[in-house]
């Protein structure tokens, strides 16, 4: 099946979808809830991947963050965006995918005043292979002990994507 990945998903407050856009003029000063998704990625040694998220970038360039983060296409089931996600960014498959904040919601404005506000699942999995990023999407990769990364994340929370931290907040992975 092929999706326009160009769209997004458009919700009303309660998470009904309304419709959907172009991604490009959805992010900006007054962007409209819409639906994302979040992952995070173990490795098989039991560290987290995370990323550093293109300078090109329209939202949060330049930020650490979870593994990948996205946004399914209208006609997409969201654990398929994930899996292309995961191929697309990562070079990776996934194993085990699990939903774990299915009703996580965040508002977040970057340095640029670009507004993220999103419904994103979030879901963790096992990473099959090794990564191979595409640096239109990621700058650069790291492997964290999860409670390494939830220690930074509680004393330098400016470091890291708003999501990833609130995200980490609700997750026992990261205690």
């Amino acid at each position: 099946m092929t999706v326009d990945s160009t769209r997004v998903v458009l919700l009303d407050d309660r998470g009904n979808r309304t419709g959907s856009a172009e991604k490009i003029g959805v992010h900006g000063p007054e962007t409209p809830l819409h639906l994302g998704f979040s992952c995070h990625v173990l490795l098989d040694d039991g560290r987290l991947l995370v990323t550093r998220r293109a300078l090109s970038k329209l939202t949060f360039p330049g930020v650490w963050t979870n593994a990948f983060c996205g946004h399914p296409a209208p006609d997409e089931e969201v654990t398929d965006a994930v899996r292309r996600h995961a191929r697309d960014e990562l070079g990776i498959g996934l194993a085990d995918l699990e939903l774990v904040l299915p009703d996580f919601r965040y508002r977040a404005v970057d340095a640029n005043g670009v507004v993220e506000y999103e419904i994103c699942p979030v879901y963790v999995a096992r990473a099959v292979g090794e990564p191979v990023v595409n640096p239109d999407e990621v700058a650069e990769v790291a492997a964290v002990a999860p409670a390494e990364l939830g220690a930074a994340l509680r004393s330098t929370p400016w470091a890291f994507s708003a999501w990833l931290v609130e995200q980490a907040k609700l997750m026992p992975l990261y205690a």
